[in-house]
């Protein structure tokens, strides 16, 4: 008993004690840079869901959601539809800080969808994106009747008012063409 209360004193001795010279050294270290100013929730009485891009009367495959006549708020793309590899690209244009990342909670018609995004360079500037499997089922917030939100940290809340188009630009990218039947057989 003896010897083990000698050799934890031992192993104190080994350390110096704390000092305010430690503590000097850490107050001249620079401070890591802080995240930008939360941002507050938009407005988005009036905004609504619009094709960008793509033939005339096909399934748009990027939409874009904002007030018209106004920046657009957010963005929604699907990228190699119809393929096992299908993803949607969701994009919040809003400022976002170099080298970035968070959680983007998308919420609404009884879902929960939390996708990784990440500060982004679009034209110059850097905006939150991430790219989620098409058929991840957070997806199907965007499905329904009801309105849905899109939340990134320091970003605000946008709401999502209800819209067929991103329903129909959600299932159009899950959807994988049937292969096809070897000829002479149908």
């Amino acid at each position: 008993m003896a010897t083990a209360l000698v050799a934890a004193l031992a192993l104190h001795a080994c350390k110096p004690p704390p000092t305010d010279a430690a503590t000097a050294r850490a107050d001249s270290l620079p401070l890591p840079a802080a995240p930008s100013t939360p941002l507050p929730s938009p407005d988005t009485t009036g905004a609504v869901w619009a094709a960008s891009g793509g033939p005339e009367g096909a399934t748009p495959m990027r939409l874009v959601y904002g007030i018209p006549g106004e920046p657009v708020l957010l963005a929604l793309e699907c990228l190699e539809p119809g393929t096992p590899d299908a993803r949607l690209r969701i994009s919040r244009q809003s400022p976002a800080d170099k080298g970035a990342g968070a959680l983007l909670a998308l919420i609404g018609n009884g879902y929960i969808g939390r996708f990784p995004v990440d500060s982004t360079d679009q034209g110059g500037r850097l905006m939150w994106q991430g790219e989620v499997p098409a058929d991840a089922q957070g997806w199907n917030a965007l499905i329904g009747q009801r309105e849905a939100t899109a939340t990134v940290p320091g970003a605000g809340l946008v709401r999502l008012n209800p819209s067929p188009l991103p329903a129909q630009l959600v299932e159009a990218c899950r959807a994988i063409d049937p292969p096809e039947p070897p000829e002479g057989q149908a």
